[in-house]
């Protein structure tokens, strides 16, 4: 039976402050945390139904009801399983630091967050470095908005500034006054590529560092179109346009 006293704590680790001083994070779902335990993410408890269990065997669970799934959850629909792992070292996680990778400059929305850290997945970029006022990436909503893919990409939060002034790669960064970013010459296995917040784009400090400055154009220059795009979308064209040039 599950006690009030772990129904607390599953529901302190929403606040990120409980999630820090704790280094755990809540997912939920058999894709997310199947990806997560496959990945080798450390589970500290999971939680589960039966019907769960009688298809998971080899998973050690705590058996709970539908209803007390409920009690436990931060989704709408509850899907089953849900399980509190340890946060990695950035130093210990899965992923190459070189090659490709992204740098979030001050992303706050979390299911932007989760969604880049999907699309990063889905194009084999395995790094990626957030300033440290990007949100949380360990936040439940943006775990469940990578679909398991934060099982396979390394975030590593830290000054951007820092790193970006010591980078002996390519700095790309997307921005209205950019060069358009299908006439530019790119490397498709190595730089970084930053991607800025929502609604102020690159910060001035970090913009000083892009040795690259791209732009993504529309296709409807003689009528009034959408002012801009949302930094996900952006992102996947990016990723998907330095991919491509590696097919050629």
């Amino acid at each position: 039976m599950l006690s009030k006293n772990q129904i607390k704590w599953v529901k302190s680790l929403e606040l990120k402050k409980n999630r820090k001083a704790e280094g755990l994070f809540v997912a939920e779902g058999p894709k997310v945390v199947g990806d997560l335990l496959r990945g080798g993410f450390t589970p500290r408890s999971l939680f589960a139904t039966r019907g769960y269990m009688e298809q998971h065997r080899d998973v050690s669970c705590q058996e709970i009801t539908d209803e007390e799934l409920r009690k436990l959850s931060f989704l709408q629909h509850p899907q089953q399983v849900l399980a509190v792992f340890e946060i990695p070292s950035p130093l210990t996680q899965g992923g190459a630091g070189g090659g490709l990778s992204l740098a979030l400059d001050g992303i706050q929305d979390p299911g932007n967050l989760g969604t880049i850290i999907r699309i990063a997945d889905w194009f084999g970029i395995t790094t990626i470095y957030c300033s440290l006022d990007t949100a949380d990436a360990y936040n439940p909503k943006v775990v469940q908005a990578t679909m398991g893919s934060l099982a396979h990409v390394r975030i590593i939060y830290t000054d951007l500034v820092e790193l970006l002034t010591h980078a002996d790669v390519p700095v790309y960064g997307t921005l209205l006054d950019g060069e358009d970013i299908y006439q530019q010459t790119l490397e498709n296995d190595k730089g970084i590529i930053v991607m800025g917040n929502e609604g102020n784009g690159i910060s001035p400090a970090v913009r000083q560092l892009i040795t690259h400055k791209l732009f993504i154009p529309n296709f409807h220059e003689e009528k009034e179109t959408a002012e801009s795009l949302n930094v996900a979308i952006a992102t996947a064209i990016t990723c998907s346009e330095f991919r491509r040039r590696g097919k050629g």
